[in-house]
């Protein structure tokens, strides 16, 4: 018997008679022993602690750390130190579901903090305790403007969202019996005729764009909200948290439901995850909303508390009643955007994307000027752009790989390009250089 199993032998019989078996094989009878493994585990002998740092070393220095101009729903922004150092506070790290105010008000409080600060940034007027991700967040809004239909079980799409996140509503609409229809884009944006015409054929329960879109453009949707509202449809914007700095923000758009991914908000890129997705609504959609609302309000000595006040998933109330079975949330990463705003600021948030806007707009620039890059769509865009290349894109893309240099996303036919605060003119003329052979 292993030495780090609590078990006894004594305990392992009591625990054979008391389920009506001799032995622990017995307890796989019914497993075909042709899948059955009967070898031994091809596990690494013991090491001490200076091999196993050295092992990871070794695995560690074969990653490429490449000079990132790549978007697409993933941005290389900036990330204050001192976030992971207060991260890694084993009351952060360790922390579960606030189940008991009275023993999680620092929980609590952060989470409110963080509600309070999406609120702002998106110019809704409710906030979740966050979602797993941005994709997972819009499958929510998408459900949610069903539940809030009723009957009506429709939802427009626009082409130009990203097509990651229209994947993540197909696999959620599938199971839940929720038809989805594309609003086609005209010229990179999408087409106000197409949507105006499908709402009038009814049964359109909300309408989902995206905000700046896949393509990195800044869309005009003035008049949306109105053309939704007018046939009882839920208007729902996707946006990237960051650019909502200086963007017009979805509640002035009249958006009822406000989804996007904070991962923006300073979280590293860290090989996909984990993120956090954030969700924001009209206060007359709160009980329609999934996850859970923290609250504000006074003890019986009159001092101010924190409380978990909606709490619309399953393991809290009746599940047929749920409006959601997302469970744990990502709460870890909702403190981490919680830091990481406090310590920029309004200021600091604007600047960022500031600095983002015109480093992208300089390397287009940059780009057009060597004559073999164009603007797919001529349209007014943010810190990410799409653009066709006079020549081979492919061997172009690993030229800048062989260069260190992670040269946006292909995307059809040609190049999706995205530059934030941190890359400097230098690594932007460089990249420039490179594509100019």
């Amino acid at each position: 018997m292993f030495k780090y199993f609590p078990h006894t032998d004594d305990d392992l019989q009591a625990m054979m008679a008391t389920v009506g078996v001799d032995s622990v094989d017995a307890l796989y009878a019914q497993i075909p022993e042709n899948i059955r493994f009967r070898g031994d585990y091809q596990i690494p002998s013991e090491m001490s602690e200076m091999e196993v740092r050295q092992l990871f070393e070794k695995l560690a220095s074969q990653n490429s750390q490449l000079t990132c101009f790549a978007g697409y729903g993933v941005y290389d922004h900036y990330t204050p130190s001192v976030i992971p150092n207060l991260l890694s506070r084993s009351e952060f790290l360790t922390s579960y579901t606030p189940y008991q105010a009275e023993i999680s008000q620092g929980t609590l409080h952060y989470i409110f903090e963080y509600q309070s600060m999406m609120t702002e940034l998106t110019g809704m007027d409710i906030s979740n305790a966050s979602m797993y991700d941005g994709t997972t967040a819009a499958a929510e809004a998408m459900m949610m403007a069903v539940a809030a239909g009723k009957k009506q079980n429709k939802v427009l799409v626009s082409e130009t969202l990203n097509p990651k996140t229209r994947e993540v509503l197909d696999t959620y609409a599938l199971h839940q019996g929720i038809e989805l229809v594309t609003i086609p884009m005209e010229n990179g944006v999408t087409s106000r005729q197409n949507l105006e015409a499908q709402l009038a054929q009814g049964g359109v329960a909300g309408v989902m764009v995206q905000q700046p879109n896949v393509f990195g453009i800044i869309e005009d949707y003035t008049g949306f909200a109105e053309a939704c509202h007018e046939q009882k449809a839920l208007f729902m914007m996707d946006s990237v948290a960051a650019d909502l700095a200086v963007l017009k923000t979805p509640g002035e758009w009249g958006a009822d439901i406000a989804v996007g991914d904070g991962q923006s908000l300073g979280i590293p890129m860290l090989f996909g995850g984990p993120y956090v997705g954030y969700m924001c609504c009209t206060e007359k959609l709160i009980r329609k909303m999934p996850g859970r609302i923290v609250g504000m309000t006074k003890d019986n000595r009159d001092q101010r508390a924190f409380v978990l006040t909606l709490q619309a998933r399953e393991q809290h109330i009746r599940r047929q009643k749920a409006t959601s079975n997302i469970c744990s949330n990502q709460s870890l990463m909702a403190l981490f955007v919680t830091i990481y705003c406090s310590l920029m600021g309004k200021q600091g948030l604007k600047e960022a994307a500031q600095l983002s806007y015109a480093g992208a707009h300089y390397m287009y620039e940059e780009l057009a000027k060597t004559g073999r890059f164009h603007l797919v769509f001529d349209k007014p865009f943010f810190n990410e752009f799409y653009v066709k290349y006079d020549g081979d894109a492919d061997t172009l893309y690993q030229r800048f790989i062989e260069a260190g240099i992670l040269g946006g996303v292909r995307f059809e036919d040609g190049i999706i390009f995205a530059v934030t605060e941190k890359r400097t003119k230098e690594e932007i003329d460089n990249l420039v250089k490179i594509a100019a052979l």
